[in-house]
């Protein structure tokens, strides 16, 4: 397991857009589909990373908490399934199915939406305002798989508190930690 971190990128830039396949419903969505009143949170997320295990609870709980608050809510997963079998889209389903995704679970086979984003690290976050602006780059919290810190949300969850209410997120951001995204 190889520690990378979210690439630290000037923020304020556009939410790239997509057409992917839910692994779920098998339906094409689009960014447009997932779109947020008050915001979007992007997430690149897959099955077998152990910091994406680590959290995968909490982020379940984000979407219950958030997405009636106004916030658009998409996983997706870029990784190369013929190395990582485990991330195929199959097995995406019967994850999202068992823990109750409330948001699509998308398939990027040509890894092209991650490079949009420049996705480094499963999970890796983009949250963006009501008009389409990254706004948080950074981690869910200070929990890591091993150091005994209970996952809470608390960073992620305090940027998309302040997205809700229309405030700014503070430049100042921690980056998330994780799994590389498995490339071709």
């Amino acid at each position: 397991m190889s520690l990378t971190p979210t690439k630290p990128i000037a923020l304020g830039f556009q939410l790239p857009e997509f057409k992917l396949t839910d692994a779920i419903t098998n339906h094409t969505v689009s960014s447009n589909d997932v779109i947020g009143e008050k915001g979007t949170l992007v997430m690149f997320i897959c099955n077998h990373c152990p910091f994406v295990l680590h959290v995968i609870h909490e982020l379940i709980k984000i979407g219950y908490d958030y997405m009636p608050q106004g916030i658009g809510m998409v996983a997706i997963n870029s990784n190369d399934v013929v190395k990582y079998p485990d991330d195929h889209p199959n097995r995406m389903k019967e994850l999202a199915l068992s823990l109750k995704f409330p948001y699509p679970y998308l398939f990027d086979e040509s890894q092209e939406v991650a490079k949009a984003y420049d996705a480094a690290c499963t999970p890796d976050f983009n949250l963006f305002d009501k008009y389409g602006n990254c706004v948080y780059r950074g981690q869910l919290d200070g929990s890591r798989p091993g150091n005994n810190i209970p996952v809470d949300g608390s960073s992620l969850r305090d940027a998309l508190d302040l997205v809700v209410s229309g405030k700014d997120v503070p430049e100042q951001q921690i980056p998330s930690t994780g799994c590389n995204i498995k490339w071709k």
